[in-house]
């Protein structure tokens, strides 16, 4: 099992508001670069999707909950098909996206217990608890060429050293997408 944590992130390290829908000043910075550039799996994501299990956050669920599963494309037909774990302490109800269920319990816990590989998509505060815990094996960052200056960061402020190797790195549209790993 490893945990995959996969983020649209800026040059400054900033993960939110991606998609504009939270409605920050500088929102919407991943869209402004074309649709070519964030469509179908930039993660390679592929089998994964197909063996293990997406953990989200319930923002990031809330939002990929109205998008997904409407769509019919191969892409959307592995998110849509992939069990679903949502952290979360409000939501009871999560029957809007298919595979999905709440996660009980606390929330390293059951990702150490989890035998299958978890990708966390979005969802910071679930990524910043995991890191915490020194429990992400991989990042998958499709950094785009945007500078906020602020916003919530993935690795944050004060945080402990991470010392990582640079896996893999290509280009992707406007961003480059990149695989980091334990060194």
């Amino acid at each position: 099992m490893s945990v995959i944590v996969i983020e649209f992130i800026t040059l400054d390290g900033i993960v939110s508001d991606p998609d504009g829908s939270s409605g920050t000043p500088g929102g919407g910075w991943a869209f402004r670069h074309g649709p070519g550039t964030v469509a179908g799996d930039k993660f390679r994501l592929g089998g994964t999707l197909d063996e293990g299990v997406l953990l989200l956050g319930r923002t990031t669920w809330e939002l990929f909950s109205r998008l997904w599963p409407g769509r019919t494309d191969p892409f959307s037909a592995r998110m849509n098909a992939v069990p679903k774990l949502v952290a979360t302490r409000t939501l009871t109800d999560v029957s809007a996206w298919g595979n999905s269920r709440v996660l009980h319990g606390d929330l390293v816990d059951a990702v150490k217990r989890e035998r299958r590989d978890v990708v966390v998509t979005g969802s910071p505060s679930v990524v910043h608890a995991l890191m915490a815990e020194d429990l992400v094996d991989e990042y998958r960052l499709l950094t785009f060429p945007t500078v906020l200056g602020t916003g919530t960061r993935l690795f944050p402020a004060g945080g402990p050293p991470v010392h990582l190797e640079c896996r893999s790195a290509e280009q992707a549209g406007a961003a480059v997408l990149a695989s980091y790993g334990r060194a």
